[in-house]
C-alpha cells in the first residue's frame, strides 16, 4: 500500500502542481476580462492547488509510519478535506452555471455576473472552512504527536458527521451535476438535429460526459469507502478480514480521488474554450427565435 500510494501521489502532485499553477497564471495574467467561467475555474485551480500542497505531508507520514505534531497534522488534514469538498462544490456550481446558460439563457443574462459568481465562490470557501471545525477534534489524545490521517477518534466517525458528509458533500452535488449534464446534453443534441449535425456539438457532448464520468470515478469510490468505514466504526461489521479489505479499499479510493486535481485542469480548460464559443452561438439562436416569435405574435 505504501508503494502504491507513492506511485499515485508523486505523479499526481507534480503534474497537478504544474497544471494548476499554469492555469492560475493564465487566469491572472493573460485574460483581459474575467467571466463567470474563469472565476469558477480560478477558484477550482486554487482549491486543487491547496489540496496538492497537503499531499507531500500525507506521503511522508504514510510512507515512513511516523507521528507528527498534532497541530500540524490537524491543519494538514483540514487543508486536505476542505479543498476536496471545495472542489466538489465548485465543480457542481460550474455544471449548474452551464445548465442555466444553455436551458434558461434569458434568466442567465439577468442574474449571472462576475460579482455574483465571486460571491458564490466566497460562500463556498466560508462553508467548507466552517465545516472543517470538527476535524480539529478528530485526534482525541493528550499527546503532542499523532499519526496524520490515521487512528482518528470515534468523534470523526459520528453518524451526524458522516451522514452530512455523504449527503451534502457528495450525493446532492452528484445529483445536481448528473441532472444538469443530462439536460445540457439533451439540449445540445436537439440543437444538433436542427443544424443537421455538427462536430462542435459532438465535442461539447463529449466534454460534458467526460466531466461527469471524471466526477463519478474520482469521488464515488472514496465516499463508498467512507461509508463502509463508518459501518466498521459503528460495529455493524465485525469480521476482521472484511475490516482489513475496507481499510485497503478506502486508501486506494482516496488515491484516485486526488487524481481529480490533474483532470480538473485538463477538462475545464477545454470546457471553457468550447462552451464560450458554443454558448455565444446558442444565445444568438435563442434570441433570434424569440424575436421572430414576438414579431409573429
Amino acid at each position: 500500500m505504501k508503494y502504491f500510494q507513492l506511485v499515485i501521489y508523486i505523479p499526481t502532485f507534480i503534474i497537478g502542481l504544474i497544471l494548476n499553477v499554469l492555469a492560475l497564471w493564465v487566469f491572472c495574467y493573460t485574460l483581459r476580462k474575467w467571466t463567470e467561467s474563469s472565476i469558477y475555474m480560478m477558484n477550482l485551480a486554487i482549491s486543487d492547488l491547496l489540496l496538492l500542497i497537503s499531499l507531500p505531508f500525507k506521503i511522508y507520514y504514510s510512507s515512513h509510519d511516523k507521528k507528527g505534531p498534532k497541530r500540524l497534522c490537524t491543519f494538514v488534514e483540514s487543508l486536505y478535506f476542505i479543498n476536496m469538498y471545495g472542489s466538489i462544490f465548485i465543480i457542481t456550481c460550474i455544471s449548474l452555471d452551464r445548465y442555466v446558460v444553455i436551458k434558461h439563457p434569458f434568466t442567465a443574462k439577468l442574474f449571472r455576473s462576475p460579482k455574483t459568481t465571486l460571491l458564490i465562490c466566497c460562500c463556498i470557501w466560508i462553508l467548507v472552512w466552517l465545516g472543517s471545525i470538527p476535524i480539529y477534534n478528530f485526534h482525541e489524545t493528550n499527546n503532542q504527536t499523532v499519526k496524520c490521517f490515521h487512528k482518528m477518534s470515534d468523534k470523526a466517525w459520528h453518524a451526524s458527521i458522516i451522514i452530512s458528509l455523504e449527503v451534502f458533500g457528495f450525493l446532492i452535488p452528484l445529483t445536481v451535476m448528473a441532472y444538469c449534464s443530462v439536460q445540457i446534453i439533451r439540449t445540445i443534441l436537439r440543437h444538433r438535429e436542427m443544424k443537421q449535425g455538427n462536430t462542435n456539438h459532438a465535442t461539447c457532448v463529449y466534454i460534458i460526459a467526460a466531466n461527469l464520468i471524471t466526477f463519478v470515478i474520482c469521488f464515488t469510490p472514496s465516499h463508498v469507502g467512507i461509508f463502509l468505514q463508518f459501518l466498521v466504526r459503528q460495529h455493524f461489521i465485525a469480521d476482521c478480514s472484511i475490516k482489513q479489505n475496507i481499510s485497503l479499499f478506502i486508501q486506494v479510493a482516496m488515491c484516485f480521488s486526488n487524481i481529480n486535481c490533474c483532470l480538473d485542469a485538463i477538462c475545464y480548460y477545454f470546457a471553457a474554450k468550447e462552451f464560450r464559443a458554443r454558448t455565444n452561438k446558442y444565445l444568438i439562436l435563442r434570441k433570434t427565435i424569440s424575436f421572430l416569435q414576438s414579431s409573429i405574435g
